[in-house]
């Protein structure tokens, strides 16, 4: 197939955009993104259709659900990305002043075992079979089986499936490393 000059592929890109950005917006707002946050989607939404899509044709014909998977996996990686701290300008400043306050109220010691639980938990998620690592890490950040099913695209009985296996393997991770309910450390 060849190539269509870029100017046929930025129409193209428009166009399906311009059919589907209420789609993309309503995605964001139900994942609690706003402004600024929504038009941010909408741009990485773009520039994943431009990567996809080699050229005008492919992006013209572009279904409905192919566009919404976009639309949700990139909005799940601005919430990663805001989560982690790395996207500071996505972070509402209330939420922030909000952790630093909670941090100023617990012992260093207490914060440094937080910390290194944190890190066992990541380490035995690391030796979760690969299918099952990110169903329990979505799972682990607040999202139901049904937003897992959808965002991964996934029948729920699959979700399920993988979540509760993953879930059995990490307890008996953490339990082989000696973290448990009410274990000592």
């Amino acid at each position: 197939m060849a190539t269509l000059p870029s100017d046929t592929i930025s129409a193209s890109l428009e166009s399906a955009l311009l059919r589907f950005s209420h789609m993309v917006r309503r995605v964001g707002a139900r994942h609690g993104l706003r402004g600024a946050d929504v038009d941010d989607l909408v741009q990485e939404v773009r520039i994943r259709l431009w990567r996809a899509g080699d050229s005008g044709e492919r992006i013209a014909g572009l279904g409905t659900s192919y566009v919404y998977r976009t639309a949700m996996t990139a909005a799940v990686d601005l919430i990663r990305g805001r989560r982690r701290g790395m996207n500071a300008l996505l972070e509402p400043e209330s939420r922030r002043s909000d952790l630093v306050a909670v941090r100023m109220q617990r012992a260093p010691d207490e914060l440094l075992e937080d910390l290194e639980l944190g890190a066992a938990i990541e380490a035995a998620i690391e030796e979760l079979h690969v299918t099952r690592r990110g169903v329990v890490r979505m799972f682990l950040a607040g999202y139901d089986r049904d937003e897992i099913a959808t965002l991964l695209g996934w029948t729920e009985a699959k979700t399920r499936n993988l979540l509760y296996r993953g879930l059995a393997d990490l307890r008996l991770e953490l339990t082989a490393r000696g973290i448990a309910p009410g274990a000592t450390r």
